[in-house]
């Protein structure tokens, strides 16, 4: 069982808008997991370069050490995009309205350069985020995952039909 799961993804001219919902009420925060930011650097060591408006005046570290799970997701997500050869300055929200949407489902938007990478990226980051939280013993292969993404971002471009 995945600690988030991506319930509905839109694709927008410009971001993609998806909805996320957390597993389990325990995991809804990156609190829940002593060293996860540490351990999140360590493995995407360009994380330390994010920055976040609604971020800790501490840091995007000391965001990722207690901040929603979908959130940590979009920024995992961002990490791969940027990794994959997507521009760094792309930007994304975490929110939530569960009045509207019930307990646990939050809303998370990533801007794109080029969407399927973006769909890619934030389905990968799924699998990081797991193991990030420890619910996943498998360490995952960034190189992998990011030469994945590049892969799609180097397919032929369509045909106008």
């Amino acid at each position: 069982m995945s600690v988030v799961s991506i319930e509905r993804i839109e694709v927008g001219a410009e971001r993609i808008d998806a909805v996320v919902a957390v597993s389990d009420p325990a995991f809804t925060r990156t609190s829940a997991v002593p060293g996860l930011a540490q351990r999140a650097v360590a493995l995407l060591p360009g994380l330390a370069r994010h920055t976040c408006e609604c971020g800790s005046a501490h840091g995007i570290v000391a965001e990722l050490a207690d901040t929603e799970t979908p959130h940590l997701l979009e920024h995992v997500a961002f990490e791969l995009m940027a990794l994959s050869g997507s521009p760094r300055t792309l930007r994304g929200e975490t929110a939530w309205d569960f009045a509207a949407d019930g307990p646990g489902v939050f809303r998370v938007c990533l801007g794109y350069d080029d969407d399927l990478v973006a769909i890619a990226a934030l389905r990968d980051a799924v699998a990081v985020v797991d193991w990030l939280m420890g619910v996943s013993a498998a360490r995952p292969d960034v190189e992998a995952i990011v030469d994945g993404l590049r892969a799609l971002r180097m397919r032929p471009a369509e045909e106008p039909g």
